[in-house]
């Protein structure tokens, strides 16, 4: 795993130990880092380019509210990984991608061109910038402390600062959603479950103070609606994601059509199950990983060079239907798309005494965005078992780069879940407007019984 860059921190990059940066160390941000800490420069054979601010403008043809334009339509392949030629580029694919491949020989990964899309708005880099050298982590790195609105860690020092990059990472103020997902049969059979997701991202409020953060100690407000089919249709989640989870565990109630009434949900966090997922995802596979890290040992193993999903506007077209997307095994990989990106990847090992279905988990983050691009997850045996990819696109119109679709790949049953299919949905909303009143247990009564 020691290619260039590699290894910034192989030194005690298990240690907890969390200091801020130095002025010195947060004044490489914006010259030889980029804004929010991955390298500037691209790598040495030119296959990774340098980054020069990412997509900051609509491309021609893109109209508000409706789906994002591919700004790299014309892009060719480059090569194809299959389980013929996976010995080839072994170096740069995970574990996952290559126990894929091997399992459902008709896999294949197509690589384009790497575009490094990724962007913030500058008041973002701003906020990174400010409190590189105050942000830190508390109650043994299950919260965070000294920042607002900007990545907190932009140069790490372990792998508990990477997640919360993650965890904190910009995707606009408030946005509104409409995804469905589908627990696909290994034959390929489904059924659409449709949801409208609403979301606050509290900390990246422009006029959040540190002082109503921390009192709060909210980092994210968020709401759930099941729209179909109809049997799971007027069931709604609502989640209050705490900064500080030692401080106070995510507060979390459900509106029951059945009983007309909302109750707390305890149970909506770690390894009980994804909602209408057939159980297969965890509630902590929503978004990638969310929630508490404390039942993990967290380990940054470095930055390396690998094939990720990127820039997957032809996944997002609204001119492919779900039915092209969604086929036995594992979705139309020729919609798909791979490039060559740096990403950080970070070792979390299930820590004694505590317990979870994954015993291990490995994450790969790209390093332009704290977007997790990919997941293996490892079963209580040490195996692996699901195979998750995050393809994302940059939603231009905020300014964040994000999932638009969510693939979680079975290796022991042969199922997988997609999460995020938006193509045949209203596209998503970043200019809606919601307060913390907005996210209540009474908000959500009200709603409820409509």
């Amino acid at each position: 795993m020691k290619n260039s860059f590699t290894l910034l921190l192989s030194l005690a990059s298990a240690s907890l130990a969390s200091a801020a940066v130095s002025p010195a160390e947060a004044a490489r941000l914006g010259k030889d880092l980029t804004p929010l800490g991955g390298e500037m420069k691209g790598n040495a054979d030119g296959s990774i380019p340098a980054w020069t601010g990412g997509i900051t403008t609509a491309p021609a043809g893109y109209k508000p509210s409706g789906n994002h334009v591919d700004p790299f339509a014309s892009d060719q392949p480059l090569y194809t990984v299959t389980a013929a030629n996976a010995a080839q580029y072994e170096g740069k694919l995970t574990a996952g991608q290559l126990a894929v491949l091997k399992a459902h020989p008709g896999y294949k990964l197509v690589v384009y061109p790497t575009r490094r899309s990724a962007s913030n708005p500058q008041r973002v880099y701003d906020a990174t910038l400010k409190h590189a050298t105050t942000a830190k982590l508390i109650s043994n790195g299950n919260g965070i402390s000294g920042a607002i609105v900007g990545v907190p860690f932009p140069i790490p020092q372990n792998g508990l600062e990477v997640v919360w990059n993650f965890l904190t990472r910009y995707r606009g103020v408030a946005a509104v959603r409409h995804i469905d997902q589908a627990a696909v049969e290994r034959g390929g059979g489904y059924q659409l479950v449709k949801f409208e997701d609403e979301f606050l991202f509290n900390y990246a409020r422009p006029d959040i103070s540190a002082k109503e953060l921390e009192d709060s100690n909210t980092l994210v407000f968020f709401k759930q609606a099941v729209t179909a089919p109809a049997r799971l249709a007027g069931t709604i989640l609502l989640a209050q994601e705490t900064m500080d989870q030692v401080k106070e565990p995510r507060r979390a109630w459900v509106y029951n059509t059945g009983r007309r009434r909302v109750t707390r949900a305890p149970n909506v966090a770690y390894d009980n199950p994804g909602t209408a997922a057939d159980g297969q995802r965890t509630s902590d596979q929503f978004d990638m990983f969310n929630g508490a890290p404390d039942r993990y040992e967290w380990t940054l193993v470095g930055k390396k060079e690998m094939i990720v999903p990127y820039n997957s506007y032809r996944l997002h077209s609204d001119k492919v239907k779900v039915t092209e997307i969604l086929k036995p095994l594992h979705i139309n990989q020729d919609l798909a798309r791979y490039e060559l990106h740096r990403v950080w990847v970070v070792e979390a090992k299930l820590k004694p005494g505590t317990s979870h279905l994954y015993s291990r988990r490995t994450f790969f983050i790209d390093e332009d965005s704290w977007q997790i691009l990919a997941a293996d997850q490892y079963d209580g045996r040490g195996q692996m078992w699901r195979v998750s990819e995050a393809h994302c696109i940059n939603y231009y119109d905020a300014q964040t780069f994000w999932s638009t679709l969510e693939v979680h790949i079975d290796l022991q049953n042969g199922r997988y879940l997609a999460i995020g299919l938006d193509n045949e949905n209203a596209m998503y909303d970043f200019g809606v407007k919601r307060t913390p009143a907005d996210f209540t247990p009474d908000s959500l009564r009200r709603e409820g019984l409509r």
